[in-house]
């Protein structure tokens, strides 16, 4: 059988503790991360994500990323001269796949995420 999932108030879930930032630019950043769902394959995944300030490399070559931004603000910038968008809460993120940029954290920020690897 094949069941549905639900998630209320995304603001306030529990992302455990933060841990420093692997791809970071900027010595001391921390992350934390919630997963609340994978499909049966593992191929796609949905949680709530928090980045404090600083700036980090992001790779999406083997996935795609949608990001719901729910507090903070951010602005992304592509690899090679790619485009460079700023978002703040209630805004939507989409990092297709093949995307290689750099994200810079602003202020502290909370989003939820769907990772769909190929």
């Amino acid at each position: 059988m094949i069941d549905l999932s639900a998630f209320g108030d995304l603001a306030s879930v529990d992302v455990g503790a933060f841990e420093p930032k692997p791809t970071t630019l900027t010595p001391g950043q921390t992350e934390a991360a919630a997963n609340l769902w994978a499909s049966a394959d593992g191929k796609t995944n949905i949680g709530v994500w928090e980045c404090t300030p600083g700036e980090f490399t992001a790779d999406r070559t083997a996935s795609a990323e949608y990001c719901h931004i729910l507090s903070g603000s951010v602005t992304v910038i592509g690899d090679n001269g790619g485009a460079q968008q700023s978002v703040g809460a209630g805004g939507l993120l989409i990092l297709p796949l093949g995307w290689t940029g750099k994200w810079i954290v602003h202020e502290h920020v909370r989003k939820t995420y769907v990772i769909v690897a190929r």
